[in-house]
């Protein structure tokens, strides 16, 4: 399948991710690999990770063709949807928006981003990691919020956001195969004027991105009744768009 349109793949580090290293290239514009994903496929464009990723697991070599984005970029540009604590803390989210900023894509297509632990086995492809959505982290209560909330803004910049899984997911976008990408439909995304007035109400708003140094200004209750209107707009909009 040759894509006409701008998708982008972010790829994680699931155990399943490594079913991606068969996938045609011309499926994507772009590929996103989030930290140890790059060596999943040799063909990534941009590798993305935190400050604190271990110098040993990046890269050796990146060619002319690839490009490392760290946090000197990537703050700004997760600000420019709202920041961190609205948002979410894990990397997978943040490649979302920085890909919604920079590539401006038709199509955000998830893979190896889950975020399904079982509690045994294998966290990762490589083995065993520390997961972020494992950690004890305000602006982690719930995974399937943030999802919604990236998936209403990549549909109002006319974006559609998919997963390339068919299991269990805590990302709350359609379950899509590489043959249909672009048939997905759009979600509605009118109705997220009121879970933005409240995140404009609440000013959670950390501009170096470091929420956790100043975690104590934030109400969990009030993140919890928020997480629940981007959940609501997400399904109004789902149920919308099937109408």
């Amino acid at each position: 399948m040759t894509c006409q349109e701008t998708s982008v793949l972010i790829l994680g580090s699931a155990p399943s991710a490594l079913v991606a290293r068969t996938w045609p290239r011309e499926c994507f514009t772009h590929i996103v690999a989030i930290n140890n994903a790059w060596r999943i496929r040799r063909d990534w464009d941009y590798l993305i990770h935190p400050e604190d990723f271990p110098a040993e697991r990046r890269p050796a070599e990146v060619s002319s063709s690839q490009r490392i984005v760290t946090a000197e970029e990537y703050v700004p540009r997760q600000n420019d949807f709202g920041g961190f604590v609205y948002a979410g803390g894990t990397m997978a989210f943040t490649a979302g928006y920085w890909a919604l900023s920079a590539l401006k894509p038709d199509i955000l297509a998830f893979f190896g981003c889950d975020m399904m632990y079982s509690g045994s086995g294998r966290t990762h492809f490589y083995g065993n990691g520390a997961a972020d959505p494992l950690r004890d982290d305000v602006t982690l209560r719930s995974l399937e919020a943030k999802s919604a909330r990236l998936g209403l803004f990549a549909a109002a910049q006319r974006c559609r956001t998919v997963r390339l899984s068919s299991g269990p997911s805590r990302l709350v976008f359609p379950s899509a195969s590489l043959s249909d990408l672009t048939t997905t439909p759009l979600l509605e995304f009118t109705d997220m004027r009121a879970a933005l007035h409240t995140e404009n109400k609440l000013g959670y708003y950390v501009a170096s991105g470091q929420y956790w140094e100043v975690e104590h200004r934030f109400d969990p209750e009030e993140i919890d009744a928020l997480d629940q209107k981007w959940l609501s707009a997400y399904r109004v909009g789902a149920m919308d768009n099937a109408t």
